[in-house]
C-alpha cells in the first residue's frame, strides 16, 4: 500500500465510503478488502453509449456475475451510489482498453473521459466478505494482505450482440467443515455474486494452477482447505477483452468502487 494514512493504517475498516473514496481520489492506492466495513464495494465497467445496451444485455443474460446495481447514464460522473463523489477518481486504480487491449492502469481517468461513456455499477463478492468472517470462516487474501485470485474459466458466458467471453471466478479458501456454512452465507447476497459456482477442483472449470491466477494474487492453501469459486466482476472485462470495442474502461482488479449502499441493503432472508 502507498501513503496510507495513519488512521487508515489502524482502521480502514473504519472508514466511511466518503473519506476512503477521498482517500483514492488523493492518491492513495490499495486493494479494497476490509475497507469501510458494512458497506457494499462494485465493480465497473464504462463504455461508449454505442455499446452501453450490449453491455446491459449481456448482464441480463449473465446476473450470476454481472449482477448491475446501478447504472450512470452518458457523461454523468456521480449518482446515489457515491454520492458528491466522482467516478472518474474516486477508485485506486482503473483498466483502460482499446480494441480489447489493456494500454494503462490510472488512478485517474479524467483524461480518458467522453461525455458519450455510459457506466454500469456491478456488485462484488467483497460485500459478503464480512458476513463470511462474522460466521467464523477466515479469508485468505486479507489474513495475507495480498489481492484476491482471479481466474478465467473455461466456461462461457452467455453472449449478446458485440459482447462474448468467458466467466472469470474469484478464489477463497475454506475449511471443509465449513463450505456449506459459506455456501448458505453467501446464497443471501444474490445482488453480489450470491452462491459459489464451484466447489473443490478447479480442473473441472478450466483452471490448471491456483498459483497463477490471472488477475489479483496467489494465496496460500492451508491443508484442510478446498478452493471455493464465486463469479466475479471481473467478467465484462474479460469480455472486453474478447470483444474488442474500441474503448472500456474498468476497475483494476481488487481495486474497487465504495459504494455507499449497506451491505444489508442486498442481503434477502
Amino acid at each position: 500500500m502507498e501513503n496510507l494514512t495513519d488512521a487508515a493504517v489502524l482502521n480502514p475498516a473504519g472508514l466511511t465510503p466518503a473519506a476512503a473514496r477521498a482517500m483514492f481520489r488523493d492518491g492513495l492506492v490499495t486493494p479494497t478488502a476490509g475497507w469501510s466495513a458494512g458497506y457494499a464495494q462494485a465493480n465497473l465497467i464504462i463504455v461508449p453509449k454505442a455499446q452501453a445496451f450490449d453491455v446491459l444485455l449481456f448482464a441480463q443474460r449473465n446476473p450470476k456475475s454481472c449482477p448491475i446495481l446501478g447504472v450512470l447514464d452518458a457523461g454523468e460522473t456521480a449518482g446515489p451510489l457515491l454520492a458528491g463523489g466522482d467516478i472518474r477518481t474516486d477508485l485506486p486504480r482503473y483498466t483502460v482498453y482499446e480494441n480489447g487491449v489493456k494500454v494503462a492502469e490510472p488512478t485517474d481517468i479524467t483524461g480518458y473521459w467522453r461525455e458519450d461513456l455510459v457506466t454500469f455499477i456491478v456488485g462484488c463478492s467483497f460485500t459478503f466478505e464480512a458476513a463470511l468472517q462474522e460466521g467464523g470462516i477466515r479469508i485468505a487474501h486479507i489474513d495475507q494482505g495480498t489481492n484476491v485470485p482471479m481466474y478465467r474459466t473455461s466456461v462461457r458466458c452467455e453472449p449478446a450482440g458485440s459482447m462474448a467471453g468467458p466467466l472469470v471466478v474469484s478464489m477463497r479458501p475454506v475449511p471443509a467443515s465449513q463450505v456449506a456454512d459459506a455456501v448458505r452465507i453467501t446464497s443471501r447476497y444474490p445482488a453480489v455474486h450470491g452462491a459459489p459456482v464451484h466447489v473443490g477442483n478447479p480442473a473441472e472449470i478450466g483452471i490448471t494452477d491456483l498459483g497463477r491466477p490471472d488477475f489479483g494474487e496467489p494465496v496460500q492453501i492451508a491443508d484442510g482447505y478446498v478452493p471455493v469459486f464465486w463469479a466475479c466482476g471481473v467478467t465484462p472485462q474479460a469480455a472486453v477483452m474478447e470483444s474488442k470495442p474500441a474503448l472500456a474502461i474498468g476497475h483494476a482488479p481488487g481495486h474497487m468502487l465504495i459504494t455507499d449502499a449497506r451491505d444489508s441493503s442486498y442481503l434477502v432472508p
